[in-house]
């Protein structure tokens, strides 16, 4: 048999103890599987004291990641510490400089360096698998990185993080207000205690750059991404989009245009038929339109140490295997010099239409006043319905009007909705959600 592929681990929090305790309880399996064995030789962690449910007493053990990156006997550095600064970049850096494989889950890295790695790991002739860094077991970055070579792909979308569809499913479901449901998120860990960075919309949107760039052979630019997260959705909100035969979910989505590429991530209504308006919980999707191929989706768990050590595990089988003399494919789909800069797409009319709730007084001509701003500003309506507030019982009680627009320009509704928050009748904040229409159902 082949040598042994000798790997150190840098980070042993879920994912990291999760990973190494596969290895080790189906260590003979991989072995004839891979024809050779995976051992982890090194780990390195902040804690050593710490009781992490497995037996690192025979592997050598590093306090500085950097130090493990250049010093450990390994072929193989898998980076499972996050985020997009230090010690993960200095670390990752110096293990492909050395010339090792790597292999992380570290989606914030890539979103931000990605580029520069992975013409490191080209120069170097070396890997830099990422499966786990977006979409947790779902084989997402195989999918466009090598079984749709030679498709073009026009639009990819879907649910990028457990935490928000979770949120959001209790909601529907349960009948239940966001800060119920978020708290419930906590007390389950499927929220973090300071939960911004996934309800903010900005976990997705990292996930969503690193996608855009293997999708369309453009560099990841993650600042490019449009992010609105699902703070601002009330129970009134879900209610509403049920009534309307929709479902309210926080995608990203990312397409090709004429003039450029879209990235998106906000709260959309996508119709309650639609498979991907099925996937509740913590459970991920995304959904790859191409023109050979046709529609593909994809779904599965998106999280937790079992989910993403298996995409990891994927990643370590694939560098097993390959033998000597192989040549590795381009991290990015492409060679990194190959890579297009990222054009941001113009303006352009939203095909699905908007969703705009709005609050306002019972009184005489307000209905009227909503209708002919509407008009003012060139926006179609598909439907427009006013209905009284029951839970609302303040001096300001008054009316909820619905209306649901054909396509249309983002700027147009947005200047249609300052104007009659000018206009004085308004009680509460307006809402306005996208709606997104989807081929598969």
């Amino acid at each position: 048999m082949t040598e042994a592929l000798k790997i150190g681990i840098a980070g042993l929090g879920t994912v990291g103890a999760a990973l190494f305790r596969i290895l080790s309880s189906r260590h003979n399996m991989l072995a004839e599987i891979c024809g050779r064995e995976i051992v982890v030789t090194a780990v390195s962690a902040r804690d050593r004291s710490r009781d992490r449910g497995i037996d690192v007493s025979n592997v050598a053990w590093f306090p500085d990641p950097v130090e493990l990156a250049t010093r450990a006997d390994i072929d193989v550095f898998v980076e499972l510490m996050g985020g997009e600064g230090d010690p993960a970049h200095g670390a990752v850096k110096a293990a492909l400089d050395r010339g090792l494989h790597v292999v992380t889950a570290n989606k914030a890295l890539l979103a931000r360096h990605g580029v520069d790695l992975a013409e490191r790991a080209e120069k170097k002739g070396v890997l830099l698998n990422f499966e786990a860094a977006v979409a947790g077991g779902i084989p997402v970055i195989k999918a466009l990185r090598e079984s749709l070579t030679g498709n073009s792909i026009t639009r990819i979308y879907g649910i990028l993080n457990g935490t928000c569809n979770y949120i959001l499913t209790r909601m529907q479901k349960e009948n239940l207000g966001f800060a119920e449901c978020l708290k419930e998120a906590q007390r389950l860990g499927y929220a973090e205690a300071d939960p911004a960075f996934d309800i903010e919309g900005h976990d997705t949107a990292h996930k969503l750059a690193i996608l855009t760039s293997l999708a369309f052979g453009t560099k990841v630019a993650a600042d490019e991404v449009y992010v609105e997260g699902i703070t601002n959705i009330s129970i009134e909100d879900i209610r509403a989009a049920d009534e309307l035969g929709y479902r309210i979910k926080l995608l990203g989505v990312a397409q090709r245009t004429a003039s450029g590429i879209e990235q998106r991530v906000h709260p959309t209504m996508v119709p309650t038929h639609s498979m991907i308006a099925q996937v509740d919980g913590v459970t991920n999707a995304v959904t790859i339109e191409a023109d050979i191929l046709g529609e593909l989706m994809l779904s599965g768990p998106g999280a937790g140490g079992d989910a993403t050590a298996s995409a990891v595990l994927g990643d370590l089988a694939d560098i097993a295997k390959a033998r000597p003399g192989h040549q590795h494919g381009p991290a990015l789909g492409r060679p990194a010099a190959h890579l297009e800069p990222y054009t941001r797409a113009r303006m352009q009319s939203h095909e699905g239409g908007y969703f705009i709730s709005l609050k306002v007084e019972d009184r005489i001509g307000v209905f009227a006043a909503i209708a002919a701003q509407m008009a003012k500003n060139g926006i179609s309506l598909e439907s427009i319905v006013q209905r009284p507030r029951p839970t609302d019982t303040s001096e300001f009680a008054g009316k909820t009007v619905i209306l649901v627009t054909h396509a249309t320009m983002e700027a147009s509704v947005r200047a249609a909705v300052e104007a009659i928050r000018g206009e004085g009748y308004l009680t509460g904040e307006p809402q306005v959600i996208r709606i997104e229409r989807t081929r598969a159902n």
